[in-house]
C-alpha cells in the first residue's frame, strides 16, 4: 500500500482555526455595536419630543371630553355650556389655589364649567384658559377671557366647542352690556355664535 505524501500541519491548521475564531468574535461585536447604536439614537417614550406628543394628546382628549359633556343638552333643555354663557357678567376669573375669583373679588359660582375643571383639571396639575370668542356685526371678532391662568406653553392645545344663542336664550340687554355680546341679527331668532376655546397646558 503506498501512502501518498501529505501537506497537512497541524500548527498551521490550529492557526486557521484562530483567525476564523478571531473573526466570528469581531462579526459578533460588530453585530452587538449596531444593535446597540440603534437602540440608543431611536426615540423611545422617555424621550423629549415623544413625551411632549403623548401629553399634548392627552390634554387633548381630555380637553374634548370636558366640552363635549358640557355641551350635551337633553331633550328640550338648554346645555351647561349655553347656561354658563348665558350666565356670564363679562368678568374673567383666576384660580387661586382654592377657588375661581375675578378682580373685583368676586367668587365664580353657578359655573359647570369651573365645577368640572375643579374636578377634571385641577388635581391632575394642568394649567388652563376659558375664552368665548363670537363675530360682531361689522365682522371684526372679539376674544374675551373667562377663566384666565396666564399665558400657555408651547405644548398648549386648544379644543373649542361652538354654541348656537337665540334671542330667547337671553333674558335682556343687560346680557349685551354686562359682555358686549350683541344681537348679531334683530331681525331674526338668531342671536350670535358662541365660540367656547379651552386651553390645556402643563406647567
Amino acid at each position: 500500500m503506498v501512502r501518498k505524501n501529505s501537506n497537512y500541519d497541524l500548527n498551521k491548521d490550529a492557526f486557521g482555526q484562530m483567525h476564523t475564531l478571531e473573526a466570528l468574535i469581531s462579526l459578533v461585536l460588530i453585530i452587538g455595536v449596531i444593535i446597540f447604536s440603534f437602540q440608543a439614537t431611536s426615540i423611545i417614550p422617555l424621550t423629549s419630543s415623544t413625551a411632549n406628543t403623548h401629553i399634548e394628546s392627552q390634554l387633548q382628549i381630555i380637553g374634548q371630553d370636558i366640552l363635549t359633556s358640557l355641551d350635551y343638552s337633553p331633550y328640550g333643555q338648554n346645555s351647561e355650556l349655553k347656561k354658563d354663557i348665558v350666565n356670564w357678567d363679562g368678568a374673567y376669573y383666576n384660580w387661586n389655589s382654592d377657588k375661581y375669583i375675578s378682580s373685583a373679588h368676586k367668587e365664580l359660582t353657578n359655573s359647570s364649567i369651573a365645577e368640572i375643571l375643579y374636578f377634571i383639571v385641577i388635581p391632575r396639575g394642568i394649567a388652563h384658559n376659558v375664552e368665548m370668542e363670537w363675530t360682531n356685526n361689522d365682522g371684526t371678532i372679539t376674544t374675551l377671557p373667562y377663566i384666565y391662568n396666564g399665558d400657555p406653553s408651547d405644548n398648549a392645545v386648544i379644543i373649542s366647542k361652538r354654541v348656537l344663542l337665540s334671542d330667547q336664550d337671553i333674558g335682556s340687554t343687560a346680557f349685551a352690556y354686562s359682555t358686549g355680546l350683541w344681537d348679531a341679527d334683530p331681525t331674526t331668532d338668531f342671536y350670535n355664535l358662541v365660540n367656547v376655546r379651552l386651553t390645556l397646558w402643563r406647567m
